[in-house]
């Protein structure tokens, strides 16, 4: 994968990031709040300003050559709720830095972002612009499929820009509904896991979301 070209407040960023131990919990490992992650909401929280990062993601953005920005298309993709824009990924750096751009509400098509839902990875976010409804749940898993079997909500919270936080692979979460031009700044860990799940609350539907480059070792098998 191509190395990002740098922007200089990122990098700044990245140093104070690989100050923190973000080594990949195993799989089999416990599926909890990790303190690490605690200490990089706290980190990029008091870091980062909102107005000042947009102005430098704008012009960093506005003046990419060809080959850059062709390497940062390549790296991001589209989801049903928003384009998730990837502005570093370094290959010797156990976080990459990502910009979402969510879609206007009347584009949004029933997907990951609205539903009840974890991740393969860590994460911290601060809303840059608009913001939206983030709703956190307890779970229950079906011990024989592995799948999301209930659900229950525990906190309902309206977000708006300027505010942050942070979740690991053990939490579940969904985001309703989004005001229109919603942006956000992540940084994200390396994959703890090899897929995430995924519970729709209309329909009860589970699913198991394993992305395409986890499969590739299975693929010649498959044939």
């Amino acid at each position: 994968m191509p190395v990002s070209a740098p922007v200089p407040a990122l990098s700044h960023l990245a140093q104070r990031m690989r100050e923190i131990d973000l080594t990949p919990r195993r799989p089999s490992g416990p599926v909890g709040p990790a303190p690490s992650w605690s200490a990089v909401h706290r980190g990029v929280a008091s870091w980062v300003d909102g107005p000042v990062l947009r102005a430098l993601l704008r012009q960093h953005l506005a003046t990419l050559d060809p080959g850059d920005a062709d390497a940062l298309a390549a790296r991001s993709r589209e989801t049903t709720t928003h384009f998730a824009w990837c502005l570093r990924d370094n290959p010797d750096e156990p976080f990459t830095f990502w910009l979402h751009e969510y879609k206007p509400r009347h584009e949004w098509r029933p997907g990951y972002a609205d539903s009840v839902h974890n991740h393969r990875y860590d994460f911290c976010t601060v809303i840059l612009r608009g913001g939206y409804r983030h709703e956190r749940y307890e779970t229950t898993i079906d011990p024989g499929t592995g799948l999301i079997s209930a659900a229950r909500m525990t906190r309902r919270t309206e977000c708006v820009a300027g505010d942050s936080g942070f979740l690991t692979t053990g939490d579940f979460h969904r985001i309703p509904r989004a005001e229109d031009g919603t942006m956000t700044f992540l940084v994200k860990s390396r994959p703890v896991h090899r897929w995430s799940l995924s519970w729709d609350p209309a329909t009860g539907t589970a699913h198991r979301h394993v992305p395409v480059e986890s499969r590739l070792a299975d693929l010649s098998r498959r044939l």
